[in-house]
This record gives C-alpha cells, sequence and structure tokens, in this order.
C-alpha cells in the first residue's frame, strides 16, 4: 500500500505521508515553480518532474532518494525540426512520461507540446524525437493536429501493453489515438467509433480529442478514454471505440479518469458541466463510477462539497492506489478516498492549483 502522495502543483512539489491515518503535508520542492508532469518509474523508483521556468523555459529533473536530493537530466529539443513550413519547432510544455517496459531498461518515452513524442535509451540522458510520428502525413495537416485550448497539439498519455513492450498507444489533443505495434517505427490512428461534434465530419479518421487514455493492466484489450465528446471504451486494443458516456443528462464532458487494474468493468471520471461551463453540474463536486464497463453509472458525493463548488479536475490530477484514490483540484483542494470512490475526506487546501498527482 502506498503511503505517500506527490502532488504538482503550478507553485511547487508537494509530498503528503499518511501519518497514523491522516495525510499530511512534510516535503515542500521546487517552491513557487509550476510544475507540469510528474512520473515515477517502478523500475528504478526514480522520480522525475517537469518544471515550467518563466525564464529558462521547460526543464527535467530527477531524484533517486525518494526526493532527497535532485539532478537535472537533459530537456528533449527540436532543434532543426519545423512544426509547419517556415515555423521552428519550440519545446512548450512537458506533459507525460513512461517507461518502455520492464524488458527494455533505461528506456523511456515523453510526450510534450508542440505533439512531439521523444524516446530515450539511457535513462534520460538524451532524447530523440520520434520521426516516424512527427513525420505522420496527418500531422503535418492543420487540419488534422491541432490546438484544443493550446496553440499546439500536445501528447499527454501515453500506454505500454504490459504483454509486449513493441505496442504503445498515445492520446493526442487534437489528433486522437495513435498505436504502434513495431516500437515506434510505424503509427496508425486509432479512432474508429469516436466521434467530434467540433469537426466538419464528426467521425473523421484524425482530429479527435482524448482528455486521458488508461489500460487495464489485467485486461490489455481493454482501454478507456475520457474524451472531449464522451467517455469511451475499446475491448478490442482501440481497434472500435464504444460510447459508455451516462445518458438521461449524465454530464460526459471532463479531463479525469481513473480505472481498476484488475476488474476491466469499473472506471471512475470527474465531470464538469462542459467545455463552455467547466463547473461542476450544479456546482456540486461529484464523482461518477461504473461497474459494469459504462453501461451504466453512480454519482458519489459524501464528503465532498454539495454546493457553490467551482473545482476543475484537470487530467493528470486523478490517481489510484489499490482502493485509495485522491484528485486534485484547479482551486488547490485534495481530496482522498480509502474505500474505492464511495466516500471522501478534504486531506489539503489553500494549494495552487493540482496539475498533476501520484501515490507513490
Amino acid at each position: 500500500m502506498h503511503t505517500r502522495l506527490l502532488a504538482g502543483t503550478s507553485k511547487g512539489l508537494i509530498v503528503l505521508s499518511n501519518e497514523s491515518g491522516s495525510w499530511k503535508i512534510v516535503k515542500v520542492f521546487f517552491e513557487g515553480l509550476p510544475v507540469s508532469m510528474l512520473y515515477i518509474d517502478e523500475r528504478t523508483n526514480t522520480w522525475w518532474v517537469g518544471i515550467g521556468h518563466r525564464h529558462w523555459g521547460e526543464k527535467l529533473h530527477f531524484s533517486t532518494d525518494d526526493g532527497m536530493t535532485w539532478l537535472e537530466s537533459s530537456t528533449p529539443s527540436f532543434k532543426d525540426y519545423f512544426f509547419r513550413p517556415g515555423m521552428p519547432a519550440t519545446l512548450k510544455k512537458l506533459w507525460v512520461m513512461q517507461h518502455a517496459g520492464t524488458d527494455k531498461p533505461g528506456c523511456l518515452w515523453l510526450g510534450t507540446e508542440p505533439g512531439g513524442l521523444f524516446f530515450s535509451s539511457d535513462s534520460g540522458k538524451s532524447w530523440q524525437l520520434t520521426e516516424s510520428l512527427w513525420n505522420h502525413p496527418s500531422r503535418v495537416d492543420d487540419k488534422q493536429w491541432f490546438g484544443a485550448g493550446k496553440d499546439f497539439p500536445f501528447i499527454h498519455s501515453i500506454v505500454i501493453d504490459p504483454r509486449n513492450s513493441n505496442h504503445v498507444f498515445i492520446g493526442i489533443s487534437c489528433a486522437g489515438v495513435f498505436r504502434t505495434i513495431d516500437g515506434g517505427k510505424n503509427w496508425q490512428a486509432k479512432n474508429k467509433g469516436l466521434f467530434a461534434t467540433y469537426l466538419p465530419n464528426p467521425s473523421a479518421d484524425v482530429g479527435h480529442d482524448p482528455h486521458k487514455l488508461l489500460q487495464c493492466q489485467a485486461r490489455p484489450d481493454v482501454i478507456w478514454q475520457q474524451n472531449h465528446c464522451g467517455i469511451f471504451r475499446t475491448e478490442d486494443a482501440a481497434e472500435n471505440w464504444v460510447d459508455v458516456s451516462g445518458k438521461n443528462g449524465f454530464p460526459s464532458y471532463g479531463f479525469a479518469l481513473a480505472i481498476d487494474n484488475e476488474n476491466p468493468e469499473v472506471a471512475w471520471v470527474i465531470p464538469a458541466q462542459s467545455d463552455e461551463m467547466r463547473v461542476p453540474c450544479d456546482l456540486r463536486l461529484t464523482i461518477c463510477k461504473t461497474t459494469n464497463g459504462g453501461s451504466s453509472w453512480a454519482s458519489v458525493n459524501a464528503g465532498l462539497p454539495a454546493s457553490y463548488s467551482f473545482d476543475l479536475v484537470l487530467r493528470q490530477a486523478f490517481d489510484k492506489s489499490q482502493k485509495t484514490l485522491a484528485f486534485g483540484t484547479n482551486n488547490g483542494n485534495l481530496y482522498l478516498s480509502e474505500n474505492d470512490g464511495e466516500s471522501w475526506q478534504t486531506i489539503s487546501q489553500n494549494l495552487a492549483t493540482v496539475n498533476c498527482i501520484i501515490f507513490c
């Protein structure tokens, strides 16, 4: 059972510890600096943090001793690459990191804005842009890859098939889900069954906006997706997506997603009212849970603000460890459940915007 929770905020990295049943802040790292990315490589217990320095730009830091000491790693570079003809590409933000498989020690994937996927084979000492994806015909078309609330597209989700590390899925806003089955040499869009109401052709191959992708480790062909236009699920490794958004007025818009890695039927989302109205429905902060693959959803509010809540949960700010779930909000609140989301407690308030959290 994990007894620590890391929260990356717009003003530092917060470490909370469960001490005698009570969660308390015990450390603050990178005070005053915006943390854009958090990752823990369980192969080596290395903590990775992406920092957005206002003057120096994006930087990568890592610790191999639970945060006692930090070192700066090399940062991916778009030198000599162009986003569009005549427009040099520059690193805007570090979004997500994922190890490349237990059979590939030292190998890491890194997703960035403006839509570059980088690979390291030396534990982050150097990074190479995945040219097969960067040069994909759809990426150079601004009608297929484009910004979603940002000026540029960005890669925010990286999913490695535990059965075969050469099978990798990524989520791109906006472009959709892409998959490689040869370790990144070739990529295909995998968006059949998705619909994007903002596109001239809602069922286009490319141009979709997945907000978060997660894969069930016990049944890896099952992948969940919180999308701009609903909640989707696949049982055939993204060959076909099925809309599992709740009906009868259930809100389908949101960013955050958590799933059960043992039971492919169970997932949690934290909906917002709509794209235009990014607040909880009826200003009541609510978690929605399904136990039947999205056929039905139940709302849970016990312990959460029942009125006048303006909290939004960002895509990387929701995590699960066994029966414990936690999420942070744009208003600096942290909530935690120790019973699979049936009831919640406030564990911290008055933080800066929570961009990302992870149990460790």
